[in-house]
């Protein structure tokens, strides 16, 4: 098995006491964007869309209608410029790389075999920004990258091939028609999600809201490897049955 990164950190996941430690120390992004509104669970981002197909078009078209600003991005930019037309206010396109360099936060919705070339490609853009990673290695369309990632587990395997941005595993394991269209019962279902930044969990969370589910952190990177489809994870969930099925993974 050829190896496609040189290290890779056993990351500890910084726990979230009663969800207190949300509330607690600088979550600069959220403080900045709700300025205007006063409040944290009314803050405007800018987010950018890399990978447009069904999973990005959704989540994307979804954060528009709750009044977020998003830059769709694929290799197919004439196609990115009609789906901002048909969302509407809030949506634009560009490339992958202006949409990396727009984003406050970035979504990641690409096949598994496009990280290595994306993470050195964007590198500079990513830095340091909240990188929601909705991607899964599937080996019989990604090769031999998606038989390493399984092997690493998803979350670690996704931070290693973009170094430098702060991964939050989420929308990995619901098909895009649901995500789409989860705001007509928000927080029917939870959406697990794994992460070893507090800071970029508190960010992300607050965006699962915003599509309509209810944010289930399940723990840190490491457990990325169970948010793939064909896991006990995978599928809709009442937010208690997933704390239940993740206390037993």
């Amino acid at each position: 098995m050829k190896t496609f990164a040189t290290h890779m950190p056993r990351r500890r996941f910084l726990g979230l006491a009663g969800g207190a430690a949300l509330a607690l120390g600088a979550l600069p992004l959220i403080a900045r964007a709700a300025e205007a509104t006063g409040g944290p669970g009314d803050a405007r981002m800018r987010i950018g869309i890399i990978g447009s197909g069904h999973v990005g078009s959704a989540i994307g078209s979804a954060w528009a209608r709750a009044g977020h600003e998003v830059m769709f991005s694929s290799r197919n930019l004439e196609h990115d410029e009609q789906l901002a037309i048909e969302v509407g206010r809030g949506a634009r396109a560009g490339t992958p790389r202006e949409a990396a360099a727009f984003g406050d936060v970035v979504l990641m919705a690409v096949p598994y075999r496009a990280l290595p070339d994306l993470g050195k490609t964007l590198a500079e853009p990513l830095r340091g920004k909240v990188v929601i990673d909705a991607c899964n290695p599937f080996p019989s369309r990604d090769g031999e990258i998606a038989e390493w990632a399984r092997e690493q587990g998803a979350g670690l395997a996704s931070a290693a091939l973009l170094p430098g941005a702060r991964i939050v595993r989420a929308f990995n394991a619901v098909s895009a028609a649901r995500m789409g269209a989860a705001h007509r019962e928000p927080g029917r279902f939870g959406m697990p999600i794994a992460g070893d930044d507090p800071d970029a969990i508190a960010v992300a969370s607050q965006l699962v809201r915003d599509v309509g589910y209810e944010p289930v952190v399940i723990g840190g990177l490491a457990m990325g490897r169970h948010l793939v489809p064909g896991t006990a994870l995978a599928g809709e969930h009442p937010p208690e049955e997933i704390r239940q099925i993740a206390a037993g993974l």
